[in-house]
Formats: structure tokens, C-alpha cells, sequence
């Protein structure tokens, strides 16, 4: 077992489904099979979902296929959620499980009024380097390798708002340049940017993280604090 820094080029370990699993299971929400061999997980009051969408294959983020989609509603019965929110296999499970800590405690998950300065004061906070030109919407680490911006979302990206042009907060690691991305993250537009800061702040943690594997092309940017 390895503890390493920093956290947003950990990997997720290949245990990723398990552990939010984990975490959703003990915040009480429920579990079904799907018939696209996905997981769905909706909390107790009907407001908030997590599905384990791998097996299905829906679409790529930066060449890396979604995960994990996190979405909520206004109503248990509403037919169309307010907000989504997609990750690929690589993220961080930490980061992840903060963030669906913080969606399960809100009494209205689909509604915040922060306004998107409070997800780069959240990365400077922990050290992040605003962008010189950009520097109420976009943050980048210390080492170069993950950003975190307000960006025009990517297709396939749901949210009830139905404007063209969007934007929405965009996350990746990339620790060799010109390489294949790590994991890669894409909140649509309605997120609240509470919640978006919460996975950021998380993200840039300098806490040390347990690994029993670390990912190949981050070795070398990788430091481990110590072996258990």
C-alpha cells in the first residue's frame, strides 16, 4: 500500500465502482439493476441519482469513457433532471465521494446561488494557480498536469436549461502533455457552484491518498509520502 500526493493524479485504484458503491450504500440510497447493465443508485427522498454507466458505453469524455453519472431533480416525479454531472474511470474516488457527501446533505440539491468565484477560491484556497487570462474561471495545479475551467460543455451533456451556448465547469488531469488524459470530469451548466467547488476542493487536497496501484503515465509526477 502506497500514500501518495497529489491526489488529482492518483487514479482511481480500479476500485472506483466499489468504492462510491460503498458510499452510496451508506448513505442509504437505493440500488437497482438496470436493463443497459448499468447500476442505478436514487436516494431515499427520489432527488438525487448515481448510475455506474460503464458497461453501457454511452459516450467518451476526452477519449475516456463516462463512469459515473450524477444527476438531481426539483421533484421525486419529475420526468427530466435539473442537472448532470459525468466521470470517467481515473478520477479520484475521493473527490467523487466528497462531492456526492455534499449533493446527499443538500436539502435542494438542484438549486444554489454561488457564483462561479467560489470554485477558484476553493483551488486557491488549496495552492491552484488562477489562469492569467482567465482568472475568475479557470484554475490550474501547481505542477501543470489538472485544470479545472468554465468551459462550453461538450456534446451529449444534459441539462434542463435548453439555451445553446452553455457553459459549464470542465475538469482533467493530463500529467504528460500531449498525452492521454487521466480521468476527465464535465458538470453541466446547471450544477450549483457550491457543489462543483466541493469536488475541486476535494480534488486539491494535499491529504495523502492509500494506492495499491498507482496509474503508469502519472509515476513519475507522483510522490509517495510513505508505505503501509
Amino acid at each position: 500500500m502506497y500514500w501518495v500526493t497529489p491526489r488529482h493524479l492518483a487514479g482511481d485504484d480500479e476500485v472506483l465502482a466499489e468504492r462510491i458503491g460503498d458510499t452510496l450504500a451508506g448513505l442509504g440510497w437505493r440500488l437497482w439493476p438496470t436493463s443497459r447493465h448499468t447500476l442505478l443508485y436514487v436516494s431515499p427522498d427520489g432527488l438525487r441519482g448515481a448510475e455506474w454507466i460503464l458497461a453501457a458505453y454511452p459516450f467518451e469524455l476526452g477519449g475516456l469513457s463516462v463512469a459515473w453519472q450524477l444527476s438531481a431533480r426539483p421533484r421525486a416525479t419529475s420526468v427530466m433532471t435539473e442537472w448532470n454531472a459525468y466521470f470517467t474511470a481515473g478520477v479520484p474516488y475521493e473527490a467523487l465521494a466528497d462531492l456526492l457527501l455534499a449533493i446527499d446533505a443538500r436539502e435542494a440539491p438542484d438549486a444554489g446561488f454561488d457564483g462561479p468565484e467560489t470554485v477558484i477560491n476553493a483551488l486557491s484556497a488549496q495552492g491552484w494557480i488562477r489562469d492569467v487570462d482567465r482568472p475568475r474561471t479557470t484554475a490550474t495545479d501547481p505542477g501543470l498536469s489538472s485544470s479545472v475551467s468554465l468551459e462550453m460543455l461538450p456534446p451529449l451533456i444534459e441539462d434542463a436549461d435548453p439555451r445553446p451556448d452553455l457553459v459549464g465547469w470542465q475538469a482533467w488531469a493530463e500529467p504528460v502533455l500531449g498525452a492521454s488524459y487521466l480521468w476527465c470530469a464535465s458538470f453541466s451548466a446547471s450544477v450549483p457552484n457550491d457543489l462543483v467547488a466541493v469536488f475541486a476542493s476535494s480534488l486539491a487536497s494535499p491529504v495523502p491518498v492509500p494506492r495499491r496501484t498507482v496509474p503508469k503515465n502519472a509515476e513519475g509526477r507522483l510522490t509517495i509520502v510513505r508505505r503501509s
